[in-house]
């Protein structure tokens, strides 16, 4: 079957000197079957390219890809470049996935797309209006993978033709390049055609991709004075001489199109290929490009003139209604001048098309084009500007041509060039959004319109190049009379660029300024709002604390009825935290944002204070409730097809969460995957610092040292210090790579620095920076007094703040530097806050040392159990490092590690659900052990892995149960 568009071709005729691509054609079409030669095979992808500049046989060798295709019964869509049409955004994919969709009627395509129609409608022009999301780009091309991915395997196996791809917009050749390495998956070949001196420079991608995928393009040669010879012989008789024909070759350079060309002019005029023929075959090939084939059309008449300029301008598929009327000729003219084109090989029937005109070829078309005379070729892309829009071809399609038009303070050009641009915005295409915006803002528009104007402006170029919108937003803000709702949009869309160019300083500055000026108090909270948010990732803020105790004056005055308030009471719940506040304090704030709603998608609002309430959770030992947030969070951006920067953090700080949860293979498989949407992402740099150290820690976690140096490598971490507050603090981490890798010294100077900066601040908290426990297992050997105070004071601050998890840690930070018999008690409290925390890895830890601590005093039996149980969460955790020095523990005291007693499952067993509720209605440890027939410390055991498995302290326990799935009887 076939759902595609062609672009019209010389006449069917054997390709010549093409044996070698024909073959390769065959080979690729022949691995798309599941049998080859009566044996079964597996169904293997490819991806061919031929390259030549124009008139070499690409669009011939695609054509015969085509009826190869159709012949074995392979599915086939097409799309091509246009040579006016670079402007229209995703045009190409468009012209290759509207035909197989048009085919659907509306509830089959929604179903087929599903949850991405709302992503990909725009772009795919199945969806003009007004959409309810602006998709970033990477969202875009997600989600044509996907509806790709699912074509190939719904109509597999499938071929997909794209030619003249040097006439490619930028959006489509984006996501051919991004998409083309999945083939090897697919039951689908791509081939391509382009003249590679023609490619744009945005263009390079394409160019490096066959060897990206171990291929190399066809490269076509001109054909040899043999094959030109067989040519002109088949259309004047075999007795045109040698000499005659090597003339024919001379002239047209052996290009294929113009040989054939050549050759059928030479039929036509009824020459026999004889010597005293040479003058007159010359004019001929002179006639078939540049100045012969303008005088050539110049001599059908003025009215035919004029139409091949309205279809030179129109492009593809020509109307010859929209061509007749942008030329100002009647109908009946119209059609004759369109006889007097067909008959002069300059147009021909568009095979895609039904009633359309193409010109025959795409060189005919640009000679034609570039003819026009630059006033007359003014006009024209006037009129047609203003007959498509007539026609109902929308915005879009008229803006190309007023691009080619000078300015002239139209209001009805700027309103086209906005409305174009606004649909580009929702196809996530914010490149063609900006040029139009910059034509319109040149036009000029209306002085009421330019703070607007220039705002869209900054929206459009802030993925692209955000030094630019702070430029547009600065001028925005200095137009007279801004409605103070508008000038409040383009401050908060400031304060965001100068963040993403890590003047964090500058974006609270402007806010706080914002703050003080205007007069309306809901807006005035917004910006203090945004002020606080962007102090808080300043790693210079200069008076921390100062700020700390106006957040919370403010924050006990709100009561977060509104979405401002519901902000600041957000902020003020991670102000708790960082400042090691008791946890209970963040918790209530942090529940009091929540309750009105706090969205992650909001693009007035920003994400920065969702995430951070979500992260109090974290570090207040409910991280079940983290994540549901974040799973919440991260629904809303994929549902708006924002799979930029917002994902590539959502899904790195999920992994941070399974990380101190101690799902250690799964935290890396999360963060691996944020730090490659991170890479490929353009403008996520902060979230490359999020990944990347939270990849280190999960990497050392695992005992994977020399993996961790690599990675940090890599992205230079530890030699770049950013601008903006990181979690975990970057060097804090890199001082864990420095401590693992044995280099105590440089580990302890660089901690001795982070706590100097954290203590200036105020910020105390060792649950979320724990720079003190890292800093005594320095200076553990050097300075073991020193070492000692550094514990205990950690210790302090975690009580200070209560979460079990900090607590333990901490306590176990001083026990191991404390040593000794001393040390004994202090790991047995360690583990006992800890088996009340739901941080299964710090656990494993914890017992690990205490039963080496054990062994090491000659307590053997107790030894055992802490190791056994230490063993058994390390191997759960995917903590390899610990879980090999548990066995060397073990065998060190003589014992031998014992197969795994309890399999890894995150679901509750019945006596672990009982223990739970048990626990929440109130009772006693003894109680419940006397319930369930056990010891307390069994229970004790019993409600640790209850923490772990759901996600919680005991705090935590009553709402996480309630969501949480029962044992199955």
């Amino acid at each position: 079957m076939t759902t595609e568009r062609r672009q019209h071709v010389t006449e069917s005729r054997p390709l010549l000197e093409r044996r070698r691509e024909l073959r390769a054609l065959d080979e690729a079409l022949a691995a798309l079957r599941d049998t080859r030669d009566g044996v079964p095979q597996t169904p293997r992808g490819g991806l061919l390219v031929f390259t030549g500049p124009g008139g070499m046989g690409k669009t011939a060798l695609l054509a015969q890809a085509r009826s190869r295709a159709l012949a074995q019964g392979i599915t086939v869509l097409s799309g091509c470049g246009g040579r006016n049409e670079q402007e229209l955004a995703f045009r190409v994919v468009r012209r290759l996935l509207q035909p197989p969709l048009a085919a659907m009627d509306g509830d089959e395509l929604r179903a087929f797309l599903g949850s991405w129609y709302d992503v990909v409608a725009t772009a795919l022009g199945l969806e003009a209006g007004p959409g309810p999301h602006v998709p970033d780009p990477s969202g875009v091309r997600e989600g044509l993978d996907w509806v790709m991915t699912r074509l190939a395997a719904r109509k597999a196996p499938m071929v997909l033709l794209l030619d003249d791809l040097h006439w490619a917009d930028i959006e489509s050749l984006d996501w051919i390049t991004s998409f083309a390495p999945r083939v090897a998956d697919l039951p689908l070949l791509i081939v391509l055609a382009h003249r590679p001196d023609d490619l744009p420079r945005e263009a390079e991608p394409l160019r490096a991709l066959p060897g990206s995928l171990g291929t190399r393009p066809y490269a076509l040669k001109p054909l040899t004075s043999e094959a030109v010879a067989r040519i002109v012989r088949d259309e004047v008789g075999d007795g045109a001489e040698d000499e005659f024909c090597e003339e024919c070759r001379q002239a047209t350079g052996g290009n294929p199109f113009e040989t054939v060309e050549l050759a059928i002019r030479l039929g036509e005029r009824n020459l026999r290929g004889a010597w005293h023929e040479l003058r007159a075959m010359r004019d001929l090939a002179a006639a078939l490009k540049g100045r012969g084939l303008i005088e050539r059309l110049h001599a059908l008449g003025t009215s035919t003139v004029r139409f091949a300029y309205a279809a030179a301008v129109l492009g593809e598929s020509v109307s010859q209604e929209l061509a007749a009327t942008i030329a100002v000729v009647g109908s009946e003219a119209a059609a004759e001048a369109t006889e007097r084109l067909r008959a002069a090989r300059i147009l021909a029937e568009d095979d895609g098309t039904g009633d359309g005109l193409a010109f025959v070829h795409p060189l005919i078309a640009t000679t034609v084009y570039r003819s026009i005379p630059p006033a007359l070729r003014v006009g024209l892309h006037n009129g047609a500007a203003e007959a498509v829009r007539a026609a109902g071809f929308g915005p879009a399609a008229a803006a190309r041509h007023l691009l080619e038009v000078p300015c002239d303070g139209r209001a009805e050009a700027v309103a086209c060039l906005r409305e174009a641009a606004r649909e580009y915005m929702r196809a996530g295409a914010p490149e063609a959004a900006r040029r139009l915006l910059t034509r319109a803002l040149q036009e000029p528009p209306l002085p009421e319109q330019r703070a607007e104007l220039l705002h869209e402006l900054a929206s459009s170029t802030f993925l692209i190049k955000p030094t630019a919108t702070v430029a547009h937003l600065r001028e925005a803000l200095a137009e007279p009379g801004l409605d103070p709702e508008l000038r409040a949009s383009i401050v908060y869309r400031l304060t965001q660029a100068l963040a993403h160019i890590d003047q964090v300083a500058e974006a609270a500055a402007v806010a706080a300024d914002e703050a003080r000026r205007t007069p309306h108090p809901r807006i005035r909270l917004r910006m203090q709002a945004d002020h606080f948010v962007w102090s808080s990732y300043r790693t210079d803020e200069p008076d921390s604390a100062a700020r700390s105790r106006r957040l919370a004056r403010l924050a006990a005055k709100v009561t977060g009825r509104g979405l401002e308030e519901r902000y600041i009471l957000g902020l003020r719940a991670w102000e708790a935290v960082v400042c090691g506040e008791p946890r209970r304090t963040a918790l209530e704030y942090a529940e009091r944002a929540l309750r009105g709603g706090l969205s992650w998608t909001d693009e007035n609002r920003g994400f920065e204070v969702p995430v951070a309430v979500a992260m109090v959770f974290l570090y207040a030992d409910r991280p079940r409730r983290a994540e549901e947030l974040f799973s919440k969070g991260m629904a809303e951006c994929e549902a708006k097809g924002w799979r930029g920067s917002h994902l590539t953090l959502g899904q790195t700080l999920s992994g941070y969460i399974r990380y101190r949860r101690g799902s250690l293979a799964e935290a890396e498989n999360l963060v691996r995957e944020g730090l490659r949407i991170a890479d490929r992402v353009e403008g996520a740099v902060p979230a490359q610092w999020f990944a990347v150290g939270i990849l280190i820690q999960t990497l050392l976690a695992r005992g994977r040292t020399a993996e961790a140096r690599r990675i940090a490598d890599q992205h230079r971490y530890g030699k770049l210090v950013p601008n903006a507050v990181i979690y975990p603090d970057p060097r804090t981490v890199y001082a864990e790579l420095l401590l693992a890798e044995g280099r105590a010294d440089e580990a302890a100077a660089l901690l001795r620095d982070v706590g100097d900066w954290l203590d200036g601040r105020e910020w105390r908290n060792p649950a979320w920076c724990a720079w003190q426990s890292g800093l005594a297992s320095a200076l553990a050997r050097s300075a073991p007094d020193r070492a000692v105070r550094h514990a205990q004071d950690a210790v302090k601050r975690a009580r200070d703040f209560g979460a079990a998890s900090a607590i333990g840690q901490a306590l176990h930070t001083l026990a191991e530097v404390t040593g000794g018999p001393a040390a004994l008690d202090l790991h047995a409290e360690a583990v006992g806050h800890l088996e009340q925390s739901p941080a299964a890895y710090e656990l494993a830890r914890a017992l690990v040392g205490h039963g080496a601590a054990l062994s090491r005093t000659g307590q053997v039996q107790e030894a055992a159990d802490r190791l056994y149980r230490g063993l058994e969460g390390a191997v759960h955790c995917g903590a390899e490092a610990l879980a090999a020095r548990a066995r060397d523990e073990l065998a060190a005291a003589g014992l031998r590690p014992l197969p795994l007693r309890y399999a890894q499952t995150d679901t509750l067993t019945a006596p672990e659900r009982e223990a739970a509720e048990l626990t929440v209605r109130g009772a006693s440890t003894a109680v419940i052990a006397g319930k369930l027939h056990l010891t307390e410390q069994g229970v004790r055991h019993l409600l640790s892995s209850v923490y772990r498995k759901i996600g919680t302290d005991a705090s935590g326990l009553a709402a996480a149960l309630e969501s949480f799935p029962r044992p199955r009887p």
